[in-house]
């Protein structure tokens, strides 16, 4: 799986995790809600800052956007 996939599923999974849509998930990233869209469907590529404020946002460390688990494939992005 190329790393912008892996990165677009593992940020729409831990958005929902947390609850948030993307418009309430944007807006305490300081992100548009369309540019959150368009990451998710692996439609944008993502830069540095970007990547820490998304992070910040879902309280995790920035790495565990990369990490390919295998075995959670429902939301893969195609």
């Amino acid at each position: 799986m190329r790393l912008l996939q892996v990165f677009s599923k593992n940020l729409r999974k831990y958005r929902n995790e947390s609850g948030l849509s993307q418009e309430a998930f944007a807006n305490k990233a300081g992100l548009h809600r369309t540019y959150i869209s368009a990451l998710e469907r692996g439609k944008r590529s993502v830069a540095l800052d970007n990547i820490e404020k998304i992070a910040d946002a879902l309280g995790i460390d920035a790495y565990l956007l990369f990490i390919d688990i295998p075995n959670e494939t429902s939301t893969d992005i195609k």
